[in-house]
């Protein structure tokens, strides 16, 4: 039995991986010039899911770091989920046949819903929904637009469509190592039977270990990415915690 499933982030901007503070394309702090060597380098450390957002398709509309995001597939042998810029069926129907394991899909939930429930009712399993907040409120375009809609809301617009997974950030805390919203993101995974993924602040072990906690059990996993680059979070150490948990769960 699993517990909890960490997921490594490459956030790509212009070819390159970076972390963004606030979710700021301003704030941008490149890592790697080469994203698919920090791909292969999370693998050998033990991860076994990839998390890779199209930072400048997210703003696009479209795919624009295509050439990157293939680069990783070809050096991964992991599962990849992809978000950013993905708003059509064809779009989503061609990354899945590169070897996309599963698409997020974050402002056209909210523009196109039906758009939604047709991608996962094709392709089942493969579709995510990606819910980006501040302050309760859901944002869009690369977190650059505010919306009126509560995160429950949207989320209960697919809670009979097949969907695979939300994937919630917290914007106020991401890059910004303060800490996973923990309490949100629970609240939000009791109002839907959806599994949710939390993202946006994980900094620590102490992080990780909240994630173990029985009341997180609901929790498919959490999305980690500058305390990874910055060293706070040993990757070794955060999975043994992970391999440990679910060995008591066996």
């Amino acid at each position: 039995m699993a517990a909890v499933i960490l997921f490594p982030a490459i956030d790509l901007k212009n070819g390159e991986c970076v972390r963004l503070l606030y979710g700021d394309m301003d704030k941008a702090t490149v890592f790697n010039k080469d994203p698919a060597a920090q791909a292969e380098a999370f693998e050998r450390q033990g991860f076994t899911y990839l998390h890779v957002v199209d930072l400048d398709g997210a703003f696009a509309g479209k795919p624009m770091n295509a050439a990157a995001v293939e680069a990783i597939l070809a050096r991964v042998k992991m599962p990849v989920q992809l978000g950013g810029g993905i708003r059509d069926l064809r779009t989503v129907e061609g990354w899945l046949g590169k070897g996309i394991a599963r698409v997020i899909i974050g402002t056209a939930a909210v523009r196109d819903p039906a758009f939604v429930r047709e991608a996962a009712r094709r392709f089942p399993g493969q579709v995510a929904v990606g819910i980006d907040a501040r302050d309760g409120k859901v944002a869009v375009e690369g977190w650059a637009e505010a919306t009126t809609m509560e995160t429950v809301e949207l989320s209960r617009r697919f809670e009979d469509a097949g969907v695979a997974a939300i994937v919630y950030t917290d914007i106020s805390r991401d890059g910004a190592l303060k800490g996973l919203n923990v309490e949100a993101t629970l609240a939000l995974a009791d109002a839907v039977a959806i599994p949710v993924i939390a993202s946006g602040g994980l900094a620590s072990l102490k992080d990780v270990e909240r994630l173990l906690e029985r009341d997180c059990a609901k929790l498919e996993g959490a999305i980690t990415g500058r305390a990874l680059y910055d060293g706070r979070l040993d990757p070794q150490a955060a999975l043994a915690l992970v391999r440990a948990a679910e060995k008591s769960l066996a």
